[in-house]
């Protein structure tokens, strides 16, 4: 028995939406319940705050910002689309997606997770996913699903820069930890997994011709900084063995496993899209 065209339409999606889950799932259970992981996460913001310089103040400012910015310019953006397009159901579908990711994001943090007490911190709350960076990669991910498909590949990149450095900022200010970060994005990742899957169920007209573009250059960049990112999970693990801290180090890994995040969900999202219009 064959699938149906709108079954296969939906199956990369399904997939991207387990992976995106598992990925998730794993990055709690490193980063927030094994003493291991809450060192190194706390290593990487131990160093933000030392080495953060003069980027205090552009975090500061950009994250006073962030959430009507996000929300005013993203909604703006999406709109002129919307109105040259027509894809209105697009947009209730993006839409949609947008709320549940930071209602999730809420709901995941203040409800559901929590973060066992094992030395590392003195007392903090639990704050995986960041809430900011769910506003900030929500945003692009609207803008992204209304556009056209040629030019999905340009909103992915936008929008991957425009979320990692909301990220980034949450670190330099001292609000997140780099794996609430990760954490945020995704969110949203699986969020725009779940509209992929609702799209792919209405049948909307396949993109003619497909997206071609798959963001080499941006896929390169990413993994140039899990590279970096691998390294100094690596060392910070060691120095947490002999007594040493090595924080800018772990500041520098947290950042590039940020970055390794936004710009290779960006390039997956921008592929899994490729024939949907």
């Amino acid at each position: 028995m064959t699938m149906r065209p709108a079954a296969l339409r939906a199956l990369p999606f399904v997939w991207g939406a387990l992976g995106t889950a598992a990925l998730f799932i794993g990055v709690y259970l490193f980063f927030v319940r094994s003493y291991i992981g809450q060192v190194i996460d706390e290593r990487s913001f131990a160093g933000a705050n030392v080495w953060k310089g003069d980027l205090i103040e552009f975090a500061q400012s950009f994250l006073n910002a962030l959430p009507v910015a996000a929300v005013v310019i993203g909604a703006v953006v999406a709109l002129i689309i919307v109105l040259v397009r027509r894809n209105w159901l697009v947009l209730a579908i993006a839409a949609g997606a947008a709320v549940a990711a930071n209602v999730s994001t809420q709901v995941l943090k203040y409800s559901v997770l929590s973060r066992p007490a094992k030395g590392v911190d003195t007392g903090l709350a639990n704050s995986l996913p960041s809430g900011h960076t769910a506003v900030a990669a929500s945003a692009a991910l609207v803008v992204f699903l209304v556009t056209t498909p040629r030019y999905r590949p340009l909103a992915a990149v936008l929008g991957s820069l425009f979320t990692v450095a909301a990220g980034a900022s949450t670190l330099v200010e001292q609000w997140h930890r780099p794996s609430d970060v990760i954490a945020g994005m995704l969110v949203v990742a699986f969020w725009g997994c779940i509209a992929g899957i609702v799209l792919s169920a209405v049948r909307l007209r396949p993109a003619d011709p497909p997206v071609r573009s798959k963001l080499w250059a941006l896929v390169w960049i990413a993994a140039a900084c899990g590279i970096v990112a691998a390294v100094a999970l690596v060392v910070t693990y060691n120095s947490t063995q002999n007594g040493t801290e090595h924080l800018f180090i772990a500041y520098a890994g947290g950042v590039s496993a940020i970055a390794t995040t936004g710009f290779a969900l960006a390039a997956v999202g921008n592929r899994l899209y490729r024939r949907l219009a």
